[in-house]
């Protein structure tokens, strides 16, 4: 895993997430809020942690070189959430996600984590667009992904999914510094 980016900030390392995070993905996918917004994804066990990892993330950090990072804190090396960038299947464009275990959230760790991960999308991987997408009734990641600069575009339906969700967009010309 070491081919691929790692970030840092003054609080936060953020690394590609790898096998050996299965304990902690497990148990971010089962936390409430995630199931709560973002689905159930039917991992229950470490096995199917490590093997959602195994099929799920690692092949888009093969295919592009970015996937799911796993956040962890500088002070005690505790594993808080995840943020990355996302090639999701029938949808345009690249995403811009994350997720804290409840525990982590209005410390700044999620804007940290993600202005690091939007600041890679235009100049580490080149990107000139980057979406968020998230539900209507998440106000809390609706409030982030305008605080990272995107702009409410619309709404969109992922494939096989009848749930509208809001979509953001920010494109690399409209960053301002």
């Amino acid at each position: 895993m070491s081919a691929y980016q790692t970030f840092e900030t003054e609080r936060l390392l953020i690394r590609p997430t790898q096998t050996a995070d299965a304990e902690f993905i497990l148990e971010l996918l089962n936390s409430p809020k995630w199931i709560q917004f973002i689905g159930d994804r039917k991992v229950y066990t470490l096995e199917e942690a490590a093997e959602y990892i195994r099929s799920r993330m690692l092949p888009q950090f093969e295919r592009l070189g970015y996937s799911n990072n796993t956040v962890i804190r500088k002070e005690d090396g505790k594993k808080i959430g995840t943020c990355g960038l996302y090639d999701r299947e029938g949808i345009d464009g690249v995403d811009i996600g994350f997720a804290f275990l409840s525990e982590f959230e209005g410390k700044g760790y999620a804007f940290e984590a993600a202005e690091v991960i939007k600041n890679a999308a235009f100049d580490f991987f080149g990107l000139s667009v980057i979406n968020g997408m998230t539900t209507k009734d998440n106000f809390s990641s609706q409030k982030l992904l305008e605080k990272l600069g995107l702009k409410l575009m619309g709404t969109i339906r992922m494939p096989n999914d009848d749930e509208e969700l809001l979509l953001f967009s920010l494109k690399r010309n409209e960053i301002w510094t």
